[in-house]
């Protein structure tokens, strides 16, 4: 009978006492050093919800990765290389969605149980998640303050906060172009939420009814579309598993939990994207 065993060959690589190894490259010793409970007596459960968030943060850390990259392209007029990128960023933010399938297998009881060791930490805390929002255009000061502590973090996301979004950006790149998107509208301070303008539906109807002359302006249209999309679900997700777990319980920051993460589900941001949609055809 044949053993069931895989011969070693010869030319892989077993000393590693002088060469870079898989877990150096990777910094295993510390990446897996990171994952320390502190409820006493511990709770099985508690490991995988520190696993899940601080995997959703080194997702987040790719996204705000892809989307400054994609964001110096638009403002090079550059279109074509976003869209790669941006079809990546729609895949991450498809993990960070399906993740939440996971957390879902822990129950109300044993949640409970670990809660208390969370004290007053909660996600609205992420700086990475309040940067990918910037990026994206959710401005909002007041978010910024809860970083105030960390005077290298705040000053990054005070930048993130004062600085033109993907948005803003793709306006900006088809007003140079020649589209008549209201500059005196996009040039503006751009710490303030946006505001849609009937302007910009227009701009975007010439673009969608004569897609062929302005291809890659659709594409990338469209390719927004996706990323806000998938944002939303994830939001969604995100506000159906704290109900599931918690209910209607005050958040652990403060927030009033499922009510407070409701409201975000109102939030938009490329909002004439899908103004567009009415006033086609």
């Amino acid at each position: 009978m044949q053993a069931n065993q895989r011969d070693l060959e010869a030319t892989i690589q077993t000393d590693f006492a002088e060469r870079l190894s898989y877990g150096g490259y990777l910094r295993l010793d510390k990446l897996l050093d990171a994952q320390q409970p502190l409820s006493e007596p511990f709770q099985h459960d508690e490991m995988l919800f520190i696993v899940q968030h601080q995997v959703s943060e080194l997702w987040l850390k790719q996204l705000i990765h892809e989307l400054r990259a994609a964001m110096e392209y638009v403002a090079r007029d550059e279109l074509e290389p976003c869209f790669k990128i941006l079809s990546r960023v729609k895949l991450i933010q498809q993990q960070l969605f399906n993740m939440w399938a996971v957390l879902e297998t822990m129950t109300p009881s044993e949640y409970g149980k670990f809660r208390p060791a969370l004290g007053q930490s909660s996600g609205f805390q992420s700086y990475q998640y309040r940067t990918l929002e910037f990026l994206l255009g959710n401005k909002h000061a007041g978010q910024a303050e809860v970083f105030r502590h960390d005077p290298e973090r705040y000053a990054q996301i005070q930048h993130d906060l004062h600085a033109p979004s993907l948005w803003d950006l793709f306006l900006l790149h088809l007003g140079r172009r020649g589209f008549a998107v209201p500059m005196d509208k996009v040039l503006r301070d751009y710490s303030q939420p946006y505001i849609a303008h009937d302007e910009v539906v227009a701009v975007l109807k010439g673009i969608y009814e004569d897609p062929h002359a302005h291809w890659d302006a659709y594409e990338m249209a469209e390719k927004l579309v996706d990323v806000e999309e998938a944002f939303q679900l994830w939001r969604f997700r995100h506000m159906k598993t704290v109900e599931r777990i918690i209910g209607f319980k005050q958040g652990t920051g403060g927030s009033s939990g499922v009510a407070f993460l409701k409201r975000a589900l109102e939030l938009t941001f490329f909002p004439e994207l899908f103004q567009v949609r009415t006033v086609l055809g």
